[in-house]
């Protein structure tokens, strides 16, 4: 009886038999890529009580989005809820750290708005390439890295390796209409 495979000189494997070898990897690995491509990104968003909203309108002579080549730039997003309203005021001053978290992250699900709706589907996120996070805030804060977080771990919570992304946490002693973050957002997309 002839062995498919001789331990004692692996150079006489049967050539049937590291083709099947190699046909079941390659089918692994083609379902494997399939699988993780295609993510229920709507359930995920679900799963983390998110729901994105419409897309607010410019407020001055810009678009919310350009796309060039595959990059995707979503101009400065503020942390505006579904009813229209902004968070507003001073991190450090009116509102404190976990509250200007909070607007981070509430600014993420407007950004994920429009990007949802520039894209239609999160599955063309490739990745997030870089998020610019500015706080407004008084000259002597300096925890604008933890206020931003709200907007980092909302965006790895969604996408996990591809969420990860550069980033700047700067201060403002202004912002615009007083809100409390402004974010703005690179994306690579497919």
């Amino acid at each position: 009886m002839k062995k498919d495979f001789d331990l004692v000189n692996p150079m006489s494997v049967d050539k049937s038999t590291v083709m099947k070898i190699l046909s079941a990897m390659l089918l692994a690995l083609v379902a494997n890529v399939a699988i993780c491509q295609k993510i229920d990104y709507d359930k995920k968003l679900k799963d983390l009580g998110v729901e994105l909203m419409e897309p607010t309108k410019p407020m001055a002579n810009y678009v919310k989005a350009v796309r060039t080549g595959n990059l995707i730039f979503l101009a400065g997003h503020g942390p505006t809820l579904p009813d229209g309203s902004n968070i507003t005021g001073k991190i450090g001053k009116d509102l404190t750290v976990e509250q200007g978290y909070n607007a981070a992250k509430q600014t993420a699900i407007s950004l994920l708005s429009t990007l949802k709706a520039e894209v239609g589907d999160f599955n063309k996120v490739k990745r997030i390439v870089k998020v610019l996070g500015m706080v407004n805030c008084q000259s002597d804060f300096t925890d604008q890295p933890k206020v931003i977080n709200g907007c980092s771990d909302l965006l790895v919570a969604i996408f996990g390796e591809k969420g990860k992304h550069a980033r700047s946490a700067v201060g403002m002693n202004s912002l615009p209409s007083n809100i409390a973050v402004e974010i703005e957002i690179i994306v690579e997309v497919e």
